[in-house]
Formats: C-alpha cells, sequence, structure tokens
C-alpha cells in the first residue's frame, strides 16, 4: 500500500528531515511512527499526501508514483488518503455535520452521496447526536472524533494520523486509538506518527522508529524504545 526507496528530503533552509529512507507498509497494516521531535515523522507523512516532494528517491501509494504526481492528480489521491492532525484543524464556523460533509463537497460530491455518507461516519464515530454542534461546543476528543469523521467520509483506503492523541486526556486517548483500530479492523491502511509511548507499548503493532531521518528499528510487535523514556516513565512521582 505504502513504499518509500531511497526516499531523502532536505528542506529549503538545509535541514534533512528524511535520509534515505527505505520502508513498505502493506495493505491493512496498522503501523506506528515514533522517535523524538524532529526526526522526520510528520514530514514522511506529508509526502505520503503529496503535502511535500522527495529530493530524492521514490514514493509510492496504492501503487502509484506519487512523488512526480502532476498536480492535477493529487486531488483524486488525497480521496484516497484520510489525514488525522492533532490539532484537529476543523472549521469553527461550521458545525460537525458541516466539517464533514464539506470534505465531500470539495471533491465534487452529489447533494445526495454527502447525506447519506455524513450521517454514517458521524454514526461511526458515535457524535450522530451532536451533529448540529460547533467544535467550540465539543471536548477535546469530540473534536478528533469529527476529524476522523471527516477524514473517513471520501472511504480512504489509508488513514495518516499526526499525533492524533496530542491534545487529548488518557481516557480521550483511549477511545480514540480504539476507534482508530475498529477502523482498520474494516481493511483501512493505519499510519500512526506519535511521542505516546503508553499507546505504542500497549497497543504492540508494527513500530518504525526514525532518528535523524532514518529509520532505525522496525519491529513487526514492537515497543516505544526512545532513549531515556522508559526511565522517565518508571519513576516514581514527586
Amino acid at each position: 500500500m505504502i513504499s518509500l526507496r531511497g526516499v531523502t528530503l532536505v528542506y529549503p533552509n538545509g535541514t534533512r528531515a528524511l535520509d534515505g529512507v527505505d520502508l513498505e507498509v502493506a495493505k491493512g497494516s496498522f503501523v506506528f511512527l515514533v522517535g523524538h521531535s524532529g526526526t522526520g515523522k510528520s514530514s514522511l507523512l506529508r509526502l505520503l499526501y503529496r503535502e511535500q516532494r522527495p529530493s530524492r528517491g521514490e514514493v509510492t501509494v496504492d501503487g502509484t508514483r506519487v512523488d512526480n504526481m502532476r498536480r492535477s492528480k493529487v486531488a483524486q489521491l488525497r480521496r484516497n488518503v484520510g489525514v488525522v492532525f492533532q490539532d484537529f484543524k476543523l472549521l469553527s464556523d461550521k458545525t460537525v455535520w458541516e466539517n464533514v460533509a464539506f470534505a465531500l463537497q470539495v471533491t465534487g460530491a452529489k447533494t445526495k452521496d454527502v447525506r447519506r455518507q455524513v450521517p454514517r461516519v458521524l454514526d461511526l464515530v458515535g457524535l450522530a447526536h451532536k451533529s448540529r454542534m460547533y467544535p467550540s461546543e465539543l471536548s477535546g476528543g469530540e473534536q478528533q472524533r469529527t476529524a476522523i469523521a471527516r477524514a473517513l467520509v471520501n472511504n480512504p483506503k489509508i488513514m495518516l494520523c499526526d499525533e492524533p492523541t496530542g491534545n487529548l486526556d488518557p481516557v480521550n486517548t483511549n477511545e480514540i486509538m480504539e476507534l482508530l483500530h475498529r477502523i482498520n479492523l474494516k481493511g483501512t491502511t493505519v499510519v500512526i506518527a506519535t511521542h505516546n509511548a503508553l499507546v505504542v507499548d500497549r497497543m504492540r503493532r508494527r513500530v518504525i522508529r526514525l532518528e535523524d531521518g532514518k529509520v532505525v528499528a522496525d519491529e513487526e510487535r514492537g515497543y516505544y524504545t526512545h532513549p531515556g523514556l522508559r526511565e522517565a516513565l518508571a519513576a516514581p512521582s514527586a
């Protein structure tokens, strides 16, 4: 479903975000990208939905090369790739229903399809009863559920999540991860960039660890192993 071959990304200021990355993600996988800030996790995700192009190397998503994709084809790619961010990126002047519908409307979906699809995904994420509320009236967990519904409404083959629980408390974090797990069980490939060691360690799925823009570990049932983090988590509170 996802393939990177010899991918290097150097930003205009000279920062080397990725350095010779090779990896593959099979259809239906659930994968964590871990590593400290600035190690290339978000940059890698941006390559997959063509927000960024690599300096070198090949990026393939669902059998299509996206590194050299024409700009006119990017919209079609993004129909197959749902993206969820830490800060939700909801439209504050639109209701939950309108936020989710907007993702369909910008692709030119017919009104009848919007009316069919939006209730379906809101029911899936447990927000059907809050469809008329605005983001400011929702909890953080509910805002993230809305963002997930928006990413799902086009029936994407891939879900990319950049720190999806970064602004959430432990209860909401567990609920969001359970929701993403259920989405994965339906066949959607899920890739999550995260600092949340407790989530990674509890779920025991594939873990790809980045350091200085390079893949330094890739375990099928791995743990978050950022140096010093385990000791900090295990230390007694003051």
